[in-house]
């Protein structure tokens, strides 16, 4: 669904899409990662949530939210609580309960909607959903992490002939806690995260990432 593609027409986002940037003399701005389809809907998620709040640019604590609500079931085994995380992860995003659950019950929604279009397309019928119109770029903070991330990577994948590292969720996890200074991954390690289990998988996962269709 498009809801779920990310959008940007910043310098930043031109760096990662390939395209060329604004400012930038209509240069080609190299591809420097891909990332995998549930990284690319967290993504989307961040987006949506940043457009809510009538920001800037999409911030770490976003990007968090987005990791949270979208791939939860498989992040959560880095806690011991499950059921505590949660509401110190709210504080983190600095999301209120009543708004946290209505993004998570949105997503649910559009989730469900996604699995009919794919029942529509193999029947070939279209079903494509709009996004909202607007676009903003990673925060200076969120592309440092992006930037650590891409250092974590262990599996890459070619683009025009050169490689290109492949993006997870655990990757974009772990470099949060792994950013000098970076308040939102101090917060983090003190949740009680697994960084020792987060890591491991991180960078040795028992198998290669499958990217999504969109480059970075």
């Amino acid at each position: 669904m498009e809801i779920f593609r990310r959008k940007g027409d910043g310098a930043s986002d031109a760096r990662r899409a390939g395209v060329p940037a604004a400012g930038n003399g209509g240069a080609r701005v190299p591809v420097s990662h891909r990332v995998t389809k549930e990284l690319a809907r967290a993504e989307g998620l961040a987006h949506m949530l940043a457009v809510s709040r009538a920001a800037a640019a999409i911030e770490p604590a976003d990007y968090l939210a987005g990791l949270y609500i979208y791939d939860w079931e498989r992040l959560s085994k880095y806690w011991e609580d499950r059921s505590a995380i949660e509401s110190y992860l709210q504080r983190i995003c600095r999301i209120s309960p009543q708004r946290w659950h209505h993004w998570i019950e949105y997503y649910d929604r559009e989730r469900r909607e996604e699995e009919k279009q794919d029942l529509r397309k193999l029947f070939g019928s279209s079903g494509k959903a709009e996004g909202d119109g607007e676009s903003l770029a990673p925060s200076g903070e969120l592309e440092a992490i992006l930037r650590k991330a891409e250092e974590i990577a262990p599996h890459h994948d070619t683009f025009e002939g050169r490689p290109v590292p492949i993006l997870t969720s655990e990757c974009v996890l772990l470099a949060m806690t792994k950013m000098e200074g970076l308040e939102i991954g101090r917060r983090l390690v003190e949740s009680g995260l697994d960084a020792e289990l987060l890591e491991q998988e991180a960078r040795n996962p028992r198998h290669a990432p499958l990217h999504g269709t969109e480059d970075k």
